[in-house]
């Protein structure tokens, strides 16, 4: 009966240590905790580059991209391009990058009237080109919206957007590569999206300030 009685009272304290290592066994070790915790910290900032990779088209000027997407089937006669057109084509892709180029450096303020104007950045502030009045009565401080290095960084950033959406264009590719080698066409496919996800992660580095022309127009003359 003693005997009974001792393994009737070890036997709950027996299942008790087999239960501790068996959620012991289950439980993940730490580290692995760990590793968990810094990929699901790290997804919102990837699925947020990733967002705005896909949505590099939206930072190039409206006209330019309108531009674009009308002008290139005439150019380049739907794909089907011979020497002429494709000359033409080329320079239609310079001057439309020269135009994303130029409008990272325009700005809008908005004056004392109420009315939006547009200029364009200097150094030492910025130029507004249809005000009314030549002496600049009624401006706020155009100091406040002289040139920066982040302008120039927009403005290389989207000559290299506006090469990524025209190397997407099947018009665009069909007329300069007609009949493109197995690895020509992986480097076509590959360029624009690596262009795209690093062009993202650096707008988020850098984020736009200025809504020049062909960009949205929000706030006043005093967001900076």
């Amino acid at each position: 009966m003693s005997s009974a009685s001792s393994l009737t009272q070890r036997n709950p304290i027996t299942s008790q240590v087999n239960g501790a290592e068996q959620e012991q066994s289950e439980s993940p070790p730490p580290q692995e905790q760990l590793r968990r915790q810094r990929s699901i910290s790290q997804h919102p900032a990837v699925s947020q580059t990733l967002t705005s990779a896909a949505n590099l088209a939206n930072l190039l000027p409206t006209g330019t991209l309108l531009a674009f997407q009308l002008l290139m089937p005439v150019f380049t006669s739907n794909g089907s391009c011979d020497y002429p057109t494709r000359v033409l084509t080329a320079i239609l892709l310079t001057l439309l990058s020269i135009s994303c180029f130029l409008s990272s450096f325009t700005d809008s303020v908005k004056a004392e009237d109420g009315n939006v104007y547009y200029g364009f950045a200097t150094k030492k502030g910025m130029w507004v080109f249809d005000y009314p009045d030549p002496s600049g009565l009624g401006l706020p401080d155009l100091s406040k919206y002289r040139m920066r290095i982040v302008d120039w960084i927009h403005a290389v950033l989207s000559v290299f957007v506006f090469g990524a959406v025209a190397l997407r264009d099947k018009n665009a590719v069909t007329c300069f590569y007609p009949a493109p080698e197995q690895g020509t066409k992986k480097v076509l496919d590959i360029v624009p999206m690596g262009v795209g996800v690093i062009c993202g992660m650096l707008f988020l580095v850098f984020p736009a300030r200025r809504h020049g022309i062909g960009y949205p127009v929000t706030g006043d003359g005093g967001r900076r």
